[in-house]
Protein backbone atom coordinates (compact mmCIF):
# COMPACT_ATOMS: atom_id res chain seq x y z
CA UNK A 1 0.00 0.00 0.00
CA UNK A 2 1.29 3.44 -0.93
CA UNK A 3 0.87 6.68 0.97
CA UNK A 4 -2.51 7.28 -0.71
CA UNK A 5 -3.88 3.94 0.48
CA UNK A 6 -3.77 2.51 -3.05
CA UNK A 7 -2.03 -0.69 -4.02
CA UNK A 8 1.20 0.10 -5.84
CA UNK A 9 0.39 -1.94 -8.95
CA UNK A 10 3.55 -0.94 -10.78
CA UNK A 11 5.78 -2.11 -7.94
CA UNK A 12 3.87 -5.39 -7.54
CA UNK A 13 4.14 -6.11 -11.27
CA UNK A 14 7.80 -5.08 -11.31
CA UNK A 15 8.72 -7.31 -8.37
CA UNK A 16 6.79 -10.27 -9.78
CA UNK A 17 8.30 -9.77 -13.23
CA UNK A 18 11.83 -9.43 -11.87
CA UNK A 19 11.55 -12.53 -9.70
CA UNK A 20 10.06 -14.61 -12.54
CA UNK A 21 12.68 -13.38 -15.03
CA UNK A 22 15.50 -14.09 -12.58
CA UNK A 23 14.26 -17.62 -11.88
CA UNK A 24 13.72 -18.34 -15.57
CA UNK A 25 17.14 -16.90 -16.47
CA UNK A 26 18.83 -19.10 -13.86
CA UNK A 27 17.00 -22.23 -14.93
CA UNK A 28 17.60 -21.67 -18.66
CA UNK A 29 21.28 -20.94 -17.96
CA UNK A 30 21.53 -24.54 -16.74
CA UNK A 31 20.94 -25.67 -20.33
CA UNK A 32 22.98 -22.82 -21.86
CA UNK A 33 20.17 -20.57 -23.10
CA UNK A 34 18.51 -17.29 -22.14
CA UNK A 35 14.87 -16.22 -22.03
CA UNK A 36 15.51 -13.90 -25.00
CA UNK A 37 17.17 -16.63 -27.06
CA UNK A 38 14.29 -19.00 -26.21
CA UNK A 39 11.77 -16.43 -27.45
CA UNK A 40 13.70 -15.88 -30.67
CA UNK A 41 14.04 -19.61 -31.37
CA UNK A 42 10.38 -20.30 -30.55
CA UNK A 43 9.25 -17.42 -32.80
CA UNK A 44 11.45 -18.61 -35.67
CA UNK A 45 10.28 -22.25 -35.63
CA UNK A 46 8.79 -22.98 -39.05
CA UNK A 47 7.69 -19.35 -39.33
CA UNK A 48 9.78 -18.14 -42.30
CA UNK A 49 10.28 -14.78 -40.60
CA UNK A 50 13.10 -12.28 -41.04
CA UNK A 51 15.11 -11.17 -38.05
CA UNK A 52 13.28 -7.82 -38.08
CA UNK A 53 9.90 -9.58 -38.02
CA UNK A 54 11.03 -11.75 -35.11
CA UNK A 55 12.43 -8.72 -33.27
CA UNK A 56 9.05 -7.00 -33.62
CA UNK A 57 7.24 -10.13 -32.46
CA UNK A 58 9.33 -10.56 -29.30
CA UNK A 59 9.76 -6.85 -28.59
CA UNK A 60 13.52 -6.35 -28.91
CA UNK A 61 15.46 -3.74 -30.84
CA UNK A 62 17.41 -4.50 -34.03
CA UNK A 63 20.83 -4.32 -32.39
CA UNK A 64 19.83 -6.75 -29.63
CA UNK A 65 18.31 -9.05 -32.25
CA UNK A 66 21.56 -9.12 -34.25
CA UNK A 67 23.59 -9.94 -31.13
CA UNK A 68 21.11 -12.65 -30.12
CA UNK A 69 21.10 -14.21 -33.58
CA UNK A 70 24.89 -14.08 -33.79
CA UNK A 71 25.04 -16.06 -30.54
CA UNK A 72 22.39 -18.53 -31.73
CA UNK A 73 24.27 -19.05 -35.00
CA UNK A 74 27.58 -19.53 -33.16
CA UNK A 75 25.92 -22.16 -30.96
CA UNK A 76 24.53 -23.91 -34.05
CA UNK A 77 20.89 -23.28 -33.12
CA UNK A 78 19.83 -21.01 -35.99
CA UNK A 79 20.89 -19.83 -39.43
CA UNK A 80 20.10 -16.81 -41.55
CA UNK A 81 19.09 -17.99 -45.02
CA UNK A 82 17.94 -16.13 -48.15
CA UNK A 83 14.21 -15.51 -48.22
CA UNK A 84 12.37 -17.50 -50.90
CA UNK A 85 10.13 -14.48 -51.60
CA UNK A 86 12.50 -11.50 -51.25
CA UNK A 87 16.07 -11.78 -52.46
CA UNK A 88 17.11 -8.82 -50.27
CA UNK A 89 15.85 -10.39 -47.06
CA UNK A 90 17.14 -13.26 -44.95
CA UNK A 91 14.90 -15.50 -42.88
CA UNK A 92 15.85 -17.16 -39.62
CA UNK A 93 15.83 -20.94 -39.77
CA UNK A 94 16.10 -23.07 -36.64
CA UNK A 95 18.54 -25.97 -37.00
CA UNK A 96 17.93 -29.49 -35.68
CA UNK A 97 20.13 -28.64 -32.68
CA UNK A 98 18.05 -25.48 -32.20
CA UNK A 99 14.82 -27.50 -32.27
CA UNK A 100 16.19 -29.80 -29.60
CA UNK A 101 17.27 -26.81 -27.49
CA UNK A 102 13.90 -25.10 -27.96
CA UNK A 103 12.10 -28.22 -26.74
CA UNK A 104 14.36 -28.37 -23.65
CA UNK A 105 13.85 -24.65 -23.02
CA UNK A 106 10.09 -25.00 -23.37
CA UNK A 107 10.13 -27.78 -20.74
CA UNK A 108 12.03 -25.49 -18.38
CA UNK A 109 9.64 -22.61 -19.11
CA UNK A 110 6.53 -24.72 -18.48
CA UNK A 111 8.05 -26.08 -15.27
CA UNK A 112 8.84 -22.59 -13.92
CA UNK A 113 5.51 -21.04 -14.91
CA UNK A 114 3.55 -24.03 -13.58
CA UNK A 115 5.40 -23.72 -10.28
CA UNK A 116 4.73 -19.99 -10.05
CA UNK A 117 1.05 -20.26 -10.94
CA UNK A 118 0.78 -23.33 -8.70
CA UNK A 119 1.51 -21.05 -5.75
CA UNK A 120 -1.93 -19.48 -6.30
CA UNK A 121 -5.30 -21.04 -5.49
CA UNK A 122 -6.94 -22.61 -8.56
CA UNK A 123 -9.60 -19.91 -8.78
CA UNK A 124 -7.01 -17.10 -8.97
CA UNK A 125 -4.71 -18.49 -11.71
CA UNK A 126 -6.88 -17.94 -14.77
CA UNK A 127 -8.08 -14.58 -13.44
CA UNK A 128 -4.51 -13.33 -13.06
CA UNK A 129 -3.37 -14.48 -16.49
CA UNK A 130 -6.60 -13.35 -18.16
CA UNK A 131 -6.51 -9.94 -16.54
CA UNK A 132 -2.85 -9.34 -17.41
CA UNK A 133 -3.48 -10.48 -20.99
CA UNK A 134 -6.39 -8.05 -21.36
CA UNK A 135 -4.26 -5.22 -19.96
CA UNK A 136 -1.25 -5.77 -22.24
CA UNK A 137 -3.46 -6.30 -25.30
CA UNK A 138 -5.71 -3.38 -24.42
CA UNK A 139 -5.10 -0.47 -22.05
CA UNK A 140 -1.34 -1.06 -21.73
CA UNK A 141 -0.67 -2.13 -25.33
CA UNK A 142 0.77 1.21 -26.46
CA UNK A 143 2.69 3.31 -23.97
CA UNK A 144 2.11 7.05 -24.40
CA UNK A 145 4.90 9.27 -25.71
CA UNK A 146 7.39 10.03 -22.98
CA UNK A 147 10.38 12.38 -23.14
CA UNK A 148 12.50 10.10 -20.95
CA UNK A 149 10.91 6.63 -20.99
CA UNK A 150 12.14 4.12 -18.43
CA UNK A 151 14.89 1.89 -19.75
CA UNK A 152 14.55 -1.84 -19.86
CA UNK A 153 16.95 -3.62 -17.53
CA UNK A 154 20.03 -5.09 -19.11
CA UNK A 155 20.27 -8.79 -18.37
CA UNK A 156 23.48 -10.77 -18.72
CA UNK A 157 22.93 -13.90 -20.78
CA UNK A 158 24.65 -17.15 -21.68
CA UNK A 159 23.55 -17.66 -25.32
CA UNK A 160 21.66 -14.66 -26.63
Amino acid sequence: MGTTGCTDLMMLLHRASHALETELTARLAEIGLTPRARCVLASALDAGLTQIEIADRVGIDKTTMVVTLDALESAGYAERQPSPTDRRARVVVVTDAGRTMTAKADEVYVDVVSSVLGALPDDERSGLVGGLTRLVEGRLSSPPPCEKPPRKRAVRHAVG
